[in-house]
């Protein structure tokens, strides 16, 4: 939940809402997914390769953005590993640094699993499952008998 605006009297409550903007594992350059209100990017990958990291930030011109890295090592160990071969690939420190201060968070398996038990503690398992289904279906370009009207 987010509160919304400039003046005292104007302040509205928002819910936020994942927006699928691209396909996983597509390789269709695009950004995966957008959080509103907040305008948070992520990006879903397998890879620690750092070219594929630095294009992603140079599509959305450097602004902040989160991957969600298939990997169950951890968070540290990714960050760790995308440092040296960033190093290894750029040679002057000062775009390095430019480069890494826009991951915003890195996201692994385990953290993954960690959100997935906090939502089934909440009880909000099924509207998770409804927005998963609802998200299989635009990515398949499956159309339900409940849709064909």
């Amino acid at each position: 939940m987010v509160y919304l605006g400039f003046e005292i009297d104007h302040i509205t409550k928002e819910n936020l809402k994942l927006y699928k903007t691209g396909r996983t594992n597509a390789n269709d350059g695009g950004i995966d997914f957008v959080m509103r209100p907040l305008g948070r990017f992520f990006q879903v990958t397998e890879t620690l390769d750092v070219r594929k990291y630095f294009l992603d930030i140079d599509k959305i011109e450097h602004y902040p953005i989160t991957f969600v890295i298939k990997s169950e090592k951890s968070i540290d160990y990714l960050k760790r590993q995308l440092e040296d071969k960033a190093k290894k690939q750029y040679a002057v420190a000062a775009i390095v640094r430019q480069y890494l201060n826009c991951i915003e968070e890195i996201i692994n398996i385990p953290a993954l699993e960690e959100r997935f038990r906090e939502t089934v503690k909440n009880n909000r398992i099924r509207e998770v499952l409804e927005e998963i289904i609802k998200q299989s279906k635009v990515e398949f370009n499956h159309r339900g008998s409940d849709e064909d009207g």
